[in-house]
């Protein structure tokens, strides 16, 4: 039996070859952006919006790979993302909203336990 409370993960346990759907993390990234430092306030998700979907969809193209080594190519491929929006913040501005997304998806394919989000403050 499933926990009704799944929904807010990537990769259910029963199934680790499940993959989330970009509209489920849209879903919790919307639900839970004000809570991270970056976070300018509510009505800013949208700015953030692209940074969230980029991380998601590189960590599912670089499996394997960990942050420290993707990251020079993820930001060099920032600036050629498809869907950057109308007015495209620069990658320093949004780096840590792409490795939030990035972490949710590795760490929901059991690459390492996660309780809560990392600090994007607090260097590692």
């Amino acid at each position: 039996m499933s926990d009704p409370n799944t929904f807010d993960r990537v990769s259910p346990a029963e199934d680790p070859n499940w993959q989330a759907a970009w509209e489920t993390e849209d879903n919790y990234w919307y639900e839970n952006f004000t809570s991270r430092p970056y976070a300018l306030g509510p009505d800013y998700y949208d700015r953030f919006r692209p940074a969230y979907r980029y991380g998601f969809e590189s960590a599912q193209h670089h499996l394997g790979r960990q942050w420290e080594d993707a990251e020079p190519d993820l930001r060099s491929g920032w600036d050629r993302y498809q869907h950057r929006g109308e007015s495209p913040s620069a990658w320093e501005e949004i780096r840590d909203a792409v490795r939030d997304a990035w972490d949710r998806v590795v760490s929901g394919r059991g690459r390492g336990p996660q309780s809560k989000l990392r600090d994007p403050g607090v260097r590692e």
